[in-house]
């Protein structure tokens, strides 16, 4: 492999000078999307910090909907569920209810312990709904997703697989790269603990997974759909002409092809 610039690789806010724009924009369509849906629980508690909630959005007062599990990104240490709550539109429009759940953040808890965070989520939810979900999730949402496909839900007391199938964007499967950038400060992954916490060296689950990735984003998180999809035997694609930030904005566009690749995965 050829040398690579690994800090400039993954600093997602470099290559995209207008990202504080973009997150701007989100934040007030999200913020007027909960505003004016009234089929919302919002704040539900799954753990026992602040951050450990989520907002449910159902498609209409019957709670009988399939379930998606949405993740945000922000490299495990910034943002939450408040920026991306306009995104839920796309599936709402098909029937499905989408949970958005925060969490705690690095450094004030350790990755691993961020991992078990959502899996509560999840767990939560499976236990309140009893139905299988779709985890989809942005950038380290992404692999929070993997994980949840991963995770062996028999762990938690459940016969079969909670989350069914993933649909990561923009996601992160191989975290051994990011052990040297500045990413790595607030995670502190060694060596061993970023090998033992990337989806790529795991056993491959029985659920499907298709990966997309911004068609402008550059070479490594080219590399990590494409390695996701080549260790579990699922399918990627890239978007042409999307960025890191503006390539989830289709999940919000019940039209959009991302949305139609995630109505065809939850009927897998």
């Amino acid at each position: 492999m050829p040398d690579i610039d690994l800090e400039s690789e993954y600093n997602n806010r470099a290559k995209v000078p207008d990202h504080a724009q973009i997150q701007a924009r989100w934040q007030q369509q999200a913020a007027a999307f909960r505003a004016g849906h009234a089929q919302a629980e919002l704040g539900l508690p799954y753990g026992d910090t602040e951050r450990q909630a989520m907002d449910l959005f159902w498609p209409a007062a019957d709670r009988a909907a399939p379930l998606a599990i949405f993740v945000h990104g922000g490299y495990w240490q910034r943002s939450d569920r408040s920026f991306y709550s306009h995104l839920a539109a796309g599936l709402l429009a098909h029937g499905v209810a989408v949970a958005m759940p925060s969490y705690d953040l690095c450094p004030q808890v350790t990755l691993a312990a961020l991992i078990g965070e959502v899996r509560a989520a999840a767990a939560f939810l499976a236990r309140r709904h009893a139905r299988p979900m779709l985890a989809t999730g942005h950038s380290a949402g992404g692999h929070l997703a993997a994980m949840l496909l991963a995770t062996d839900w028999r762990d938690y007391g459940f016969s079969a697989p909670v989350i069914r199938a993933a649909m990561p964007v923009s996601g992160l499967f191989d975290l051994a790269p990011l052990t040297h950038t500045s990413v790595n400060d607030a995670l502190g992954l060694t060596e061993a603990e970023a090998a033992r916490l990337s989806p790529v060296n795991m056993q491959p689950p029985s659920g499907a997974l298709h990966a997309f990735v911004g068609g402008d984003e550059g070479v490594e998180y080219t590399r990590q759909a494409r390695s996701i999809a080549q260790a579990w035997g699922g399918t990627w694609e890239a978007l042409a002409g999307r960025n890191h930030f503006t390539v989830l904005e289709p999940l919000g566009d019940p039209e959009s092809h991302v949305v139609k690749v995630a109505m065809k995965l939850m009927s897998s």
